[in-house]
């Protein structure tokens, strides 16, 4: 006799939306064999997948599958999928929802597996040529809260709870303000770019341990990922340099916002005083930004994605500069340390010739101190197209220091 899956032992609908149509896909597919096993291990997970691959054929594609109790269901192959549309993801994400109303799910969270690009986007489709802008990738999330809520009135609470960026430098103060505004609580993210396979798909037993204890889910997740090995050849490796959760907490957010625009406008009033207006470049540049490995490029534009804490807590501490302007630094650096819930940082990441991420405790922020730090790779590629610049006056703050 079958046995029927109860839905109240559910815990947990996990996401996986995996982008294999670029460079990435034979390294990151480990990321689906470690679900099935988790999913065997632990009941109260399912995972909802989609996959564009082109494993095993040669050929992309796009499999549509579940993953419990270690088997595999609702098992579908697809013409394959424009993993970088804003649609085929708000489609996904109701899906997703449909099935965790289905299993009962107490928490639904979606991983977004690919190429990452900070507030520049990610979700890389070289068969479309594209990449999804950041705000976009938000959005499509919340339009699939909202599909799922029109078709399922019954349901139309249900939302997206967590969002987990298997994705380079995406623990970023704006995807962070992006998704607050999409409805999402948690971001589990890296603020550096990820060593593929990246974060490991048995993050969602973190998650169903802790449904009702943010920090213990947060700090056992963190965990999962800073003690993840890889390895191959005798070589083993870490995904991330550094690893964040931040709680999206929409007054905490706001709260976020207006310290910074404090701070943005702040600087941008010092325009006429060079003396202050240098202190201020300098304090910056001695806060490295991302891509902290040999082979990085100059013209990156993560080189200006600055840890946001170490940021504001060097410009507070600076004696050069006007009181005010390090008061609401000071107010800056509290208010974006109030939304970590865990994170965990490498000394010497040995992947990148044992970089030290000891001050990328939280997420960036983007801040260039030079003009060809500013959009290098836009329109294409743009960190500064995004809400959380816009309402912090940041373009003001970056005509005068960069």
């Amino acid at each position: 006799m079958a046995t029927v899956q109860s839905p109240s032992q559910r815990t947990v609908e996990f996401g996986i939306y995996r982008d294999g149509d670029n460079n990435l896909d034979e390294s990151q597919g480990v990321t689906l064999r470690q679900a099935l096993q988790t999913s065997a291990k632990d009941s109260r997970i399912e995972y909802t997948v989609q996959d564009t691959t082109s494993a095993g054929t040669g050929v992309l594609r796009t499999d549509n599958f579940t993953l419990n109790g270690g088997d595999v269901g609702q098992a579908s192959i697809d013409a394959p999928h424009d993993m970088a549309s804003e649609k085929n993801l708000a489609r996904f994400v109701a899906h997703v929802l449909d099935n965790a109303e289905k299993s009962g799910a107490k928490q639904t969270w979606i991983e977004l597996t690919d190429h990452g690009a900070g507030d520049g986007g990610g979700l890389e489709a070289d068969s479309a040529h594209q990449i999804m802008p950041m705000p976009k990738i938000a959005q499509a999330i919340a339009d699939g809260v909202k599909l799922h809520a029109q078709e399922h009135p019954e349901d139309a609470n249900r939302k997206v709870d967590g969002v987990v960026a298997n994705r380079c430098l995406m623990a970023s103060l704006g995807f962070a303000d992006a998704l607050s505004r999409a409805g999402v609580t948690y971001l589990a993210a890296s603020p550096e770019t990820m060593v593929s396979p990246g974060v490991p798909s048995d993050v969602a037993d973190a998650i169903a341990k802790n449904p009702s204890d943010p920090k213990a889910m947060g700090h056992a997740l963190v965990k999962d990922v800073m003690h993840q090995k890889y390895g191959v050849d005798g070589q083993t490796w870490g995904p991330a340099a550094a690893f964040d959760v931040l709680d999206l907490s929409k007054v905490k957010i706001s709260d976020v916002e207006a310290a910074a625009k404090k701070l943005n406008d702040a600087i941008a009033a010092r325009k006429n005083d060079h003396a202050e207006v240098k202190a201020i470049r300098e304090d910056a540049a001695s806060v490295q930004g991302m891509v902290r490995f040999p082979e990085a490029t100059p013209d990156m534009p993560w080189h200006a994605d600055r840890p946001a804490i170490a940021l504001y807590n060097t410009l507070a501490n600076d004696s050069r500069l006007d009181d005010g302007l390090r008061s609401a630094a000071k107010t800056a650096a509290q208010s974006v340390g109030s939304l970590i819930v865990a994170h965990a940082e490498s000394h010497d990441f040995q992947p990148f010739d044992g970089s030290d991420y000891s001050d990328a405790v939280g997420p960036t922020v983007h801040f260039p101190v030079k003009a060809s730090q500013i959009d290098p790779w836009g329109p294409k590629v743009t960190e500064t197209h995004n809400h959380f610049f816009a309402q912090t006056d940041a373009a003001a703050a970056e005509r005068v220091i960069a």
